[in-house]
């Protein structure tokens, strides 16, 4: 997989968003018909079970489209930006190996863990946290979002994150979780602002991010790359916000949040004068228009996962997948 590590489907990036359906759900009590609407009342997202079933379902066709290099096979399943990852990987997987992936091993997963909102209206969505058989012991959090009634439930975001930095999160009495506000203030920054503000820090290094692999060090590596011998890269990172890249942000115990969010950046390399640039390889390849010569654009996605404290403090981005899903050779 292209990634800091996780997987994606086909599906463009101007997919329209979800649907914000005005469902009407009927329920029989004791005393006769009681109409409730979904849009207003606050109600688990899923059922243990149902969010279950979504994770198996998810699996099973993961690990055919996998095997097959065919994203078809899951395109039911994912959507967002583990939807663009995991697709453009296929693809690419496809065009190297067309009969297939002869190294396939089937994703199988273990100890997981639901944690479901109650909330109103669509999207929605829910977490499942849980060990894998690949990449030792991170933890694979997934979230899970439904867009009404109708439509079922796709994987939208993938993270692997170390099992010590997965926090706890604040459930009532009943074990469902509390979905936070996208334009919440009470947090050090809203979940709606988290892409801009954290493509905007991968530029100047300014904002309300601690340090860390996926910030600090990040932008250490980016400022290594850019001075690599014989051609120079230039980066440009831009937020995803909109209809399937919304973010999500669950209540953990100590009052912040865990937010989960999008961004997309591009990463041009240009050679020197005089020179070519090297071949990147087959999987870059698969996915270029144009020739290779003098420089290479790539568009790569990139879904993060982020400690948003209460009030003041620094965001701690702890986990990031991210894959290349198209390039250009000029």
């Amino acid at each position: 997989m292209s990634r800091e590590r996780g997987p994606r489907k086909l599906r463009r990036l101007d997919r329209s968003a979800l649907i914000a359906a005005s469902v009407t759900a009927l329920s029989l009590t004791a005393s006769g018909c009681v109409v409730v609407h979904g849009e207003r009342e606050i109600l688990p997202s899923a059922t243990r079970a149902e969010a279950a079933k979504a994770l198996q379902q998810f699996t099973a066709a993961y690990n055919k489209a996998d095997k097959a290099y065919d994203s078809s096979l899951d395109a039911d399943h994912v959507t967002g930006a583990l939807s663009d990852i995991d697709s453009a990987r296929l693809k690419a997987g496809k065009a190297i190996s067309p009969s297939g992936n002869a190294s396939h091993t089937p994703l199988k997963l273990s100890d997981v863990k639901y944690t479901i909102p109650k909330k109103a209206g669509w999207p929605r969505w829910f977490v499942a946290d849980a060990a894998a058989n690949k990449y030792g012991s991170a933890r694979w959090i997934f979230v899970f979002t439904r867009g009404g009634l109708a439509e079922p439930w796709e994987a939208t975001y993938l993270t692997l994150v170390a099992p010590g930095d997965v926090p706890r999160f604040k459930t009532d009495k009943d074990g469902w979780a509390e979905a936070v506000p996208a334009n919440s203030t009470e947090l050090a920054v809203p979940p709606e602002g988290l892409s801009k503000a954290y493509a905007g820090y991968l530029k100047d290094g300014t904002g309300a991010f601690a340090p860390g692999r996926h910030t600090s060090e990040w932008r250490a590596d980016r400022e290594k790359d850019a001075k690599r011998p014989g051609r120079v890269s230039q980066f440009i990172d831009e937020p995803l916000t909109e209809g399937d890249y919304a973010p999500l942000a669950l209540r953990t115990t100590d009052g912040g949040a865990l937010v989960f969010f999008t961004t997309r950046y591009y990463e041009k390399q240009t050679a020197y004068a005089g020179t070519n640039i090297p071949s990147p390889g087959k999987g870059v390849e698969a996915l270029t228009t144009g020739e290779i010569k003098q420089s290479l654009t790539m568009e790569i996605v990139s879904n993060e996962v982020a400690l948003d404290p209460k009030g003041s403090g620094k965001v701690q981005v702890i986990g990031r997948t991210q894959g290349l899903t198209s390039a250009k050779g000029e």
